[in-house]
């Protein structure tokens, strides 16, 4: 919700600094995403008076002026504008100012060899409006030398984030509220005129739908004449990023957006007959004002004439019935609408709009002939014209929500102490009327408050949540009880885990476009039916496809060098539509992984083997049993085949995959170069057999030495040396307590087509020391193993 300074000062009667504003909307909840002060876009522009105007000796289109800034020596200034001339009043940039709307820093330069002292401006470059074709002329008595934002008025312009629950703070004047009840100045009353009709209204208006549409009133303008809406409602709107359209869209956006009350100006030429709140027509369709055309169904609320549609009720008005410059007469309607529809019909259509916005958080339902008389006066103020009678069908649901309260309940519950007279004074000026026996009614702008505890909370946010003293919970004698779950333990211990191993943690999107989560799709895609945005719906089947456009992200902007990983949530979905949610852990290897030096030479970059040492470190971190694991195939197609593989716990539970990414998926991604890439699926992970407590046994060293015994094998080339390795690891599992390989070596000595594999075996005695029988015992076991995988012990 965006709205300038003035705009809030047109409602709240307050001497407050923008500064203390902010400050104060942060305090009650209402908190401040940014402010934009023009003041500074503007800092370096003055008003200045050109002098003379004599041709560039260098160029036809350019002049050279003497400008006038108001303190010292006349500048000299080149400039091409048409319009320049001596006697005009414009707005200078001086050298060391920013053009706001190209960022160009303003400097002393030479333009066709004859020096330039800064710029004199049009709309377009300062962001004042669309004017290009020359630099802007301002009044002849302009003040020379003065800032051109203080001439200009400048209005500073806040950015808030509104809550879901908070309808009364998505227009100005509940914003207003809000500051008046925390003692930041004092609400204005509406001074919305009471107008009488001169005249019977024409049209005749109805509600058939009292559940969509309980109320709809209306009344008809004639005379009216359309066109630009004044500077000062331009200013308003634009302020809150809306484009002003005209006077009589401009007037209904600008109550809506002051008062969070929409409403609607139709031209009455182009309706006929009766108008009508009635449920939609299975198979019509209706022209919004986006362009677009919707289907309707009997579920949805629609205003419509004797000759069809022309409004999805409390979403978006119709083309067909829309104001122009050429509307003479129009029908000004306002209605209240029941927000569990219009939801309903948002989210079936897949349409937006402020009005949506609005009505389904829930609208003031007492508002209705308020808003239409504060619409009517500022149209017959703007547009002129005569109004004739309202027409009221129907009656908004006006039954006051009165709750019972206990003052005491602040304390109980909200931790601070306020006095009674405190609590009613604030309850009073957010609008709630308090009875002698503390009986609370709700105003109807506030439809989020149900009960004692939600008022509790307007009273202490208004009090200040600053003012609430931290105090401790009770803590039990003894050990604490574990507030972790396991798996949250796991994530924590493995983002910890990552981290050390120089890691950077990345945390994405669960939606993905859905060309980009087909490349990793398992089974059906899991599509949503109402996706935050066409980009984001399907949920994502693998966490690499975020990570991938993470590193294409900083590469693009000189990252050099990335690792990335995550841990989420993939969501896979079967055939049947059954879905499922898997932990996940995904790493993403980009860039360079040694930079260029005199010592390494050329930059190195990351290869299948650094993804395989990343995935086996998390693994053992995990708790998965890395020593019994298997190295196979299958990683998936957007792995390059040669040089991907699978880390499988048996033939079947594979526990993650990784190697380096196809080209083809690289090629998708917009990526260049080599990508490594390791998944490891948390869930296929077995859990530790008798891991009934969080106690672990006592260590107790070996009351004896290790032994290693080398062995060295001669193999077949393409025998994984893991294979070879778990083979003579399981050869006297009470004797052998770790292997690993410690050469490979092809070349001379050793027979084409084969490979020799050395082998370093630790083997741990228990309760004697190894004899020479023992240690030749255990020496035939494991050449007896290895002889299986096809190996020979070398002589």
């Amino acid at each position: 919700m965006k709205f300038s300074l003035s705009w809030l000062k047109a409602h709240l009667e307050t001497e407050a600094t923008v500064e203390q504003i902010a400050g104060k909307l942060n305090a009650i909840g209402l908190e401040v995403e940014g402010i934009e002060d023009p003041a500074e876009k503007l800092r370096g522009f003055r008003v200045a008076r050109i002098l003379t105007a004599d041709r560039h000796p260098n160029a036809d289109k350019l002049q050279v002026l003497s400008v006038d800034t108001g303190e010292g020596a006349p500048l000299q200034v080149v400039c091409g504008a048409p319009n320049a001339r001596a006697g005009l009043v414009g707005v200078l940039g001086l050298p060391g100012a920013v053009v706001p709307a190209n960022g160009m820093v303003l400097k002393v330069a030479a333009v066709r060899s004859v020096e330039s002292n800064g710029m004199m401006c049009s709309m377009r470059e300062l962001e004042l409006g669309e004017g290009h074709d020359g630099i802007i002329e301002l009044p002849e008595d302009a003040p020379v030398g003065t800032a051109f934002a203080e001439y200009h008025g400048a209005d500073p312009v806040f950015d808030i984030s509104v809550t879901p629950n908070r309808p009364d703070c998505m227009g100005v004047y509940g914003i207003a509220r809000d500051l008046a009840a925390a003692g930041l100045g004092f609400l204005k009353p509406i001074a919305a005129p009471g107008i009488a009709g001169s005249y019977a209204c024409p049209v005749e208006i109805r509600t058939e739908d009292t559940d969509g549409c309980p109320a709809f009133y209306g009344r008809t303008i004639k005379g009216v004449k359309n066109g630009p809406s004044p500077e000062w409602l331009q200013a308003a709107l634009k302020a809150a990023d809306q484009r002003p359209i005209s006077a009589l869209v401009d007037i209904t956006n600008y109550v809506m957006l002051t008062y969070g009350r929409p409403a609607h100006a139709y031209d009455l030429a182009k309706l006929s007959g009766a108008v009508v709140a009635r449920r939609a027509v299975a198979g019509e369709q209706c022209l919004a004002l986006n362009g677009k055309t919707y289907d309707l169904n009997e579920s949805m609320t629609v205003i419509a004439d004797a000759a069809g549609v022309h409004d999805i009720a409390g979403i978006m008005g119709g083309e067909h019935s829309g104001c122009s410059d050429d509307t003479a007469d129009v029908l000004l309607e306002i209605a209240y609408f029941t927000p569990e529809r219009i939801a309903a019909t948002g989210r079936a259509l897949n349409l937006t709009s402020d009005a949506r916005a609005r009505f389904e958080r829930g609208v003031d339902p007492a508002f209705l002939d308020t808003g239409l008389d504060l619409l009517t006066g500022l149209i017959l103020e703007i547009c002129g014209g005569e109004a004739s009678e309202v027409v009221r069908a129907g009656a908004a649901p006006a039954t006051p929500k009165t709750v019972a309260f206990d003052p005491a309940l602040v304390t109980k519950l909200g931790g601070v102490e306020i006095a009674g007279d405190e609590q009613k004074r604030i309850l009073a000026a957010l609008g709630f009327t308090v009875g002698d026996d503390w009986a609370v009614t709700v105003p109807g702008w506030r439809p989020d408050v149900d009960g004692a505890a939600d008022i509790v909370e307007e009273v202490v946010r208004i009090h200040g949540l600053d003012g609430i003293e931290s105090v401790p919970l009770p803590r039990e004698d003894g050990v604490a009880k574990p507030t972790a779950t396991p798996v949250q333990k796991l994530e924590r211990r493995l983002r910890r885990s990552a981290a050390a191993r120089g890691l950077n943690e990345a945390i994405t999107w669960s939606f993905l476009p859905e060309g980009e989560a087909e490349h990793f799709a398992e089974g059906v895609l899991w599509r949503l039916a109402n996706p935050i945005s066409e980009d984001l719906k399907v949920m994502r089947p693998s966490l690499i496809p975020g990570l991938l456009s993470a590193a294409k992200r900083n590469l693009a902007r000189g990252g050099s060098s990335l690792r990335l990983f995550e841990i989420g949530r993939r969501y896979l979905r079967d055939a049947n539509g059954k879905g499922a949610e898997r932990l996940t852990l995904a790493v993403v290897l980009a860039g360079d992984k040694t930079p260029r030096g005199w010592a390494t030479g050329k930059a190195q970059a990351f290869d299948a083997f650094d993804a395989k040492a990343e995935a086996l470190a998390l693994l053992a971190e995990a708790g998965a049993p890395v020593d019994n694991l298997q190295i196979m195939g299958e990683a998936g197609a957007q792995f390059h085949p040669g040089q991907s593989a699978t880390l499988r716990l048996g033939p079947k539970n594979v526990l993650a995959r990784f190697g380096m990414l196809h080209p083809t998926t690289a090629k998708a991604f917009d990526l260049d170069g080599p990508v490594a890439v390791a998944e490891i699926f948390l869930d296929a992970i077995p859990g530790k057999k008798g891991a009934s407590g969080f106690a672990r046994v006592n260590y107790a060293p070996p009351a004896l030495q290790a032994v290693k015994r080398d062995f060295a094998f001669l193999v077949k080339a393409d025998l994984a040396a893991g294979d070879l390795l778990r083979a003579v690891k399981g050869a006297d599992k009470a004797n052998i307590i770790a292997a690993r390989v410690f050469d490979d070596f092809r070349g001379q000595g050793v027979p084409e087509g084969q490979k020799s594999l050395a082998i370093e075996v630790t083997l741990q005695p228990a309760e004697k020391s190894y004899n020479d029988a023992d240690l030749k015992a255990i020496a035939d076991k494991v050449t007896a193993a290895a002889a299986k995988q096809g190996a020979v012990l070398r002589g």
